[in-house]
């Protein structure tokens, strides 16, 4: 495994920290309390588990039902109610970190030695031609998902990061002009790989096949690479957005499902992501009067819709309450099952 330890830099989206009884959690967002950091359980040790690195086998747990369940069983540290983020969290508590697995760190690690299979060499294959493409710093790529610390198999896929605004921007570029080449080594999904990914995607997220195969048609982040799929995390730095944990701070307000016209559309290539809305009318659940826009901090809702379109969404509503701003609506997608986000229209 690649690692750092604690005292490095403060983890953000695509980390992984892992506990001091070997608990392996996934970074989320940018935000993140003091003494804790949002992250969600991934990898459980496990004698009979499926996966293994540096002598340790671990078990994989995805589903949310199998993570609280796993949790509860190491106890309820990992669990907590956070008065500025308005949500029932998953966090870890920074005392508990014992290894901080940085994506970058564990590319450029990999970049020096060599890959030692063939999952690893088709992810250096693809961060050089990302980064070549695109004129980008090879520092701003990382490696994440199972790849970060050594607990892929022979059917995983390529998780990639990207870190910075404008790397960010030019690998989507870079990415975009190859997914528009029939030359080039990567390509959308198709057939029956739509379909595999449609069904994995289906149990949280209740899109018909028409409508997830219309969204993944023109989205960059999602592809193969040869016979390898691939996803790509677009990230911004936490010096290049505004928000700071506690200000503003979020309410929920329930649930809610919305129809929605894009009004700017400047934060869908990231994760977070995030779509200014206007002409918003409620289709069921808690009050939108002033619902000004629509986040998710799943990277599956990014690149989803683009200015002028209209869109239909199921999340929670918060109320956004800063010092400095008038308050304000924003519907989260992503955070439960049955959450959705999908363009209506042509």
């Amino acid at each position: 495994m690649s690692r750092q330890t604690a005292g490095d830099a403060r983890p953000i989206e695509g980390f992984a920290v892992e506990t001091q009884r070997g608990l392996i959690f996934t970074v989320k967002g940018l935000l993140h309390p003091p003494d804790r950091v949002v992250a969600y359980l991934r990898y459980v040790p496990d004698a009979a588990g499926e996966r293994g690195a540096g002598g340790r086998r671990y078990r994989r747990v995805y589903e949310f039902s199998e993570q609280l369940a796993a949790l509860e069983a190491h106890g309820s540290a990992y669990l907590v109610d956070d008065p500025m983020l308005g949500a029932r969290l998953q966090a870890v508590p920074v005392s508990d970190i014992a290894r901080v697995h940085d994506p970058r760190r564990r590319l450029a690690l990999l970049r020096a030695s060599g890959s030692s299979g063939p999952l690893e060499e088709a992810a250096l294959q693809l961060a050089e031609l990302l980064s070549s493409t695109a004129g980008s710093a090879p520092s701003a790529l990382g490696l994440t998902g199972s790849l970060l610390f050594g607990l892929h198999t022979g059917s995983s896929d390529l998780d990639l990061v990207v870190y910075g605004e404008s790397q960010c921007r030019g690998v989507h570029a870079a990415l975009t002009d190859l997914l528009g080449s029939p030359s080039a080594p990567v390509r959308r999904p198709r057939g029956e790989e739509l379909t595999v990914i449609h069904t994995a995607h289906r149990t949280e997220t209740p899109l018909s096949a028409a409508d997830f195969a219309r969204a993944q048609a023109r989205k960059v982040n999602e592809g193969w690479y040869g016979t390898l799929p691939f996803f790509v995390r677009f990230v911004r730095l936490p010096s290049e957005v505004e928000e700071r944990y506690g200000e503003p701070r979020y309410e929920p307000r329930g649930s809610a499902t919305v129809l929605a016209r894009v009004e700017d559309d400047a934060d869908a290539p990231f994760t977070p992501c995030g779509y200014g809305v206007g002409d918003v009318r409620a289709l069921q659940g808690a009050s939108v009067g002033d619902l000004r826009r629509i986040v998710s901090f799943r990277g599956r809702f990014a690149d989803q819709a683009r200015t002028g379109e209209t869109v239909m969404a199921h999340g929670v509503v918060e109320r956004v309450l800063s010092s400095s701003a008038t308050p304000f609506s924003r519907l989260v997608v992503g955070g439960r099952p049955g959450d959705y986000l999908v363009r209506v229209g042509a």
